[in-house]
């Protein structure tokens, strides 16, 4: 047992003076007070302090208890860990319940349209607003063919003033190196100089049509052709819906009590939430078609006026008549070079 405790002894701290030397028994002490001593001054298991090399050892290798006692073997897991795993279990129940809803939402269209197509299911249609909103979508067509060929006229045209253009130069050329027929190239390069100014002038305008037709054609129309879109939405959920709340009220019990009674009642919020969007939008589909068709009128009304005008006036040869509409329509022309300016300018 003495062994024991001498073993024990032998790694407990040395006791430092003041001085920083060790301090020393006397040497007339007897074992029982050796054994006392260790017994006072022993380590205490709770706070033991493990010394590198053995008895005599220096200080350097131990071990703080704050050490051991922060280690990461018994750290307990931090509070805001716990919040964080709330949060993201939180983000996750979210997301999950929109995907649900929007896969409901996306089955029950589903199954109306392809029981409308096959002659199934019932549909809700409005005779007046399907008649404009399929005269708008041929209306559009059309016009997107006379966007189409004025483009073509206008590339045509641009094609007629460059081959004058190089026609006229080449005449008046010859005329400076032939005398002898000076006076037939010098009015014919004359003509074409006029014809390109005549040109220009009747592209100027076709230009000014073009941009007029398509901003009708992509943007007007388009706007109002997106409001149908999402009304012929409105009204497929609307109907599907309505389906489904049918469907529940057979099965349901008449007093409406129980889970199927709660059913019922949770399709028909959502029914007269579809509703309320359906009736929204079919108002704004109504309006909208009102105020385009009136706009159509007026911007067609002056673009076919400018048309006329400019065409005519080109192939009669009356350049008073071109220059005058387009001062009527506000139209100017970009004179050749102007939208890159000299090296002057740019000093």
């Amino acid at each position: 047992m003495s062994e024991g405790l001498l073993g024990k002894a032998a790694t407990m701290e040395i006791p430092i003076g003041s001085n920083g030397e060790g301090g020393s028994l006397p040497e007339d002490d007897s074992l029982e007070q050796d054994l006392q001593q260790v017994m006072v001054s022993g380590p205490n298991l709770n706070e033991t302090n493990i010394v590198s090399g053995g008895y005599g050892g220096t200080a350097e290798g131990i071990i703080p208890p704050s050490a051991i006692k922060g280690s990461g073997l018994h750290q307990p897991h931090p509070g805001p860990a716990g919040g964080g795993e709330e949060v993201v279990r939180g983000l996750a129940v979210e997301k999950f319940d929109i995907v649900k809803k929007w896969g409901i939402n996306t089955y029950k269209c589903t199954r109306q349209l392809l029981s409308e197509r096959f002659g199934r299911g019932s549909r809700t249609v409005d005779l007046e607003l399907e008649a404009q909103i399929e005269l708008l979508r041929e209306t559009k067509r059309k016009y997107e063919g006379v966007l189409a060929l004025g483009r073509g006229l206008a590339a045509h045209l641009q094609g007629l003033l460059s081959t004058q253009h190089a026609l006229g130069d080449a005449f008046a050329d010859l005329s400076q190196k032939s005398p002898e027929l000076q006076e037939e190239f010098g009015y014919n390069a004359e003509t074409q100089k006029l014809l390109c100014r005549n040109g220009e002038t009747l592209l100027g305008a076709v230009n000014f049509f073009i941009s007029s037709i398509n901003t009708l054609v992509n943007k007007t129309m388009e706007d109002t052709l997106l409001t149908v879109r999402h009304y012929e939405t409105a009204r497929l959920e609307y109907d599907a819906y309505r389906r489904d709340l049918e469907e529940l009220s057979l099965l349901s019990p008449r007093d409406g009590g129980g889970a199927q009674g709660s059913r019922l009642e949770g399709a028909q919020g959502q029914f007269q939430s579809h509703k309320e969007k359906y009736e929204r939008l079919r108002g704004d589909v109504a309006i909208k078609l009102k105020f385009l068709e009136e706009n159509k009128i007026k911007v067609m009304h002056k673009q076919l006026l400018l048309f006329h005008n400019a065409v005519s006036g080109y192939f009669a040869g009356n350049q008073q008549q071109l220059e005058q509409t387009l001062k009527q329509f506000n139209i100017k022309l970009k004179t050749p070079g102007a939208e890159k300016p000299s090296w002057l300018e740019e000093q």
